[in-house]
């Protein structure tokens, strides 16, 4: 068996990750370049409940966590980030990514698949992030959004723009094509 590496401080880990389910949480650790063992250091607050996993992704050290099993929505999700900021203060991003569904619409040349990467970014007058039950149903059965969710920090901005124009030069990167040859 490996030995895995164990920082010596919860402080040197920078980015929150929240997954919704447990085939998330695989992919999740999937994606690390070195897992972790729990730091040190690390305490967690007496009411957090999260299980986490720790690791590296490029020059950043996250950790992982995921809502529990069974356990969907907007209530768990929050239960999940507060466990997670009640024993990591200093984290300076949390990020909840998931798998999606996959919404084809190829007549639009818009084609999103299960397991694709989607990365949103302000526009216009949106934040960059609906949150899909800020809002009411009016008589008519349309439904209104009141108030939005924050921009993302402007140093994920910068981020997605580098990304963005990484990708322009060198195409998508699927895994199909890296993993089956044609």
């Amino acid at each position: 068996m490996t030995s895995l590496k164990r920082l010596p401080s919860p402080q040197l880990y920078t980015i929150g990750w929240i997954t919704a389910l447990d085939k998330e949480l695989t992919a999740a650790e999937a994606v690390l370049d070195e897992e972790h063992q729990k730091p040190e250091n690390f305490r967690k607050h007496p009411k957090d409940t999260n299980s986490y996993v720790w690791g590296r992704i490029g020059d950043h050290n996250v950790v992982i966590a995921s809502l529990a099993a069974g356990k969907y929505g907007t209530v768990s999700a929050a239960t999940t980030a507060w466990s997670m900021t009640s024993s990591l203060p200093h984290l300076r991003f949390g990020l909840m990514v998931g798998i999606g569904a996959g919404i084809p619409r190829l007549a639009d040349n818009i084609d999103i698949r299960l397991g694709d990467v989607v990365v949103s970014q302000p526009t216009g007058t949106s934040p960059g992030v609906v949150q899909y039950d800020l809002g009411k149903l009016g008589n008519d059965g349309q439904f209104t959004r009141v108030g939005s969710l924050a921009s993302p920090p402007e140093v994920l901005l910068k981020g997605l723009a580098a990304l963005k124009a990484k990708r322009r030069l060198k195409g998508p990167r699927t895994i199909c094509s890296s993993v089956i040859p044609y």
